[in-house]
């Protein structure tokens, strides 16, 4: 087991390496600079911008500068776009507000997506069918509708939730319902396609003849099994979510970092950029390791199998 966590540990060193790595080279790469967006300024002025953050040096020079910063300081360097300000705080700022909103809009959909599933796999028939539209509406509605229907809806008509900012709780509310309902129908068709294969098992009606009342045998024994596909989807469907959604937070006004990488990406902020690239890489590849644990939890061939490689 310590040699297959080595080997894991090894493996995202080695992918996060790499997506930098890629990211770096691209932001060189495409035309035009961190400094071209504003106005023209004399060659002088441009040549000691230039010098002050190092980008007349060489390539290579530059990222091995950019790289040791990283490894021996921890540090993601200064931010083009706003001046006096490192990175380090940018990001320190804005991951809290996308975690936040992301396992807000997680809870949101483990709690009205399994439950619906399972319902529709149980009861066969209208609620079958009522929980199937629902699953497919909120799989085929994007975000970037429901966002301004809910805003339409209960700020502007009803006028019962603020319509952007990050201040209370109240300002939470419809910026994890926008960002959790369409996760939540994925989850509900995921539950519902697991749940109808394991209540078809030997072992189910195994426990129906025991006596095992049809509850017991639902959420007792059907549903680890009928959850195996949520689970396999709930690592890049959280990493999604937990990493900030783009579109959520321009609507409501969510001051988190996926708003910044956008913004980063328009100016040429080449170290704010690298730096939300390495944090949702951090953020995936330990979502991604958690989803293993929890896989192997409820499936024991994994577990065994992992045992014996370990």
């Amino acid at each position: 087991m310590i040699a297959f966590a080595a080997r894991r540990l090894l493996w995202v060193v080695a992918t996060l390496l790499v997506a930098v790595t890629l990211a770096f080279a691209l932001l060189r790469l495409l035309p035009g600079g961190p400094f071209d967006a504003e106005r023209a300024v004399p060659v002088e002025v441009a040549r000691a911008l230039d010098a002050k953050y190092h980008l007349d040096e060489p390539l290579l020079q530059q990222y091995a500068r950019w790289l040791g910063d990283l490894v021996w300081r921890g540090d993601l360097g200064p931010s083009f776009r706003y001046p006096n300000r490192r990175v380090s705080e940018i990001v320190a700022l804005s991951l809290p507000v996308s975690l936040e909103l992301g396992s807000l809009a997680l809870v949101l959909a483990i709690a009205a997506g399994v439950p619906l599933g399972v319902l529709g796999a149980t009861r066969r028939g209208a609620v079958d069918a009522a929980a199937r539209g629902a699953s497919v509406l909120g799989i085929s509605l994007p975000r970037f509708v429901l966002g301004p229907l809910l805003v339409l809806v209960f700020s502007l008509k009803l006028y019962l939730l603020p319509a952007a900012r990050w201040d209370s709780w109240r300002h939470m509310v419809l910026p994890a319902l926008c960002a959790g309902v369409p996760t939540a129908a994925y989850l509900a068709r995921l539950t519902r396609a697991g749940m109808l294969e394991v209540l078809h098992a030997d072992f189910i009606r195994t426990a129906r003849a025991k006596g095992l009342s049809e509850r017991a045998v639902i959420w007792k024994h059907a549903l680890p099994g009928g959850l195996l596909p949520v689970v396999s989807f709930l690592g890049p469907g959280a990493s999604a979510l937990l990493t900030g959604s783009v579109v959520i937070e321009k609507i409501f006004d969510v001051p988190g970092m996926g708003r910044y990488f956008v913004e980063a990406a328009q100016n040429r902020d080449y170290n704010l950029v690298l730096g939300v690239t390495l944090v949702y890489g951090v953020v995936v590849m330990t979502l991604n390791a958690v989803v293993d644990v929890a896989y192997a939890l409820l499936d024991p061939r994994v577990r065994g199998a992992g045992g014996r490689s370990g």
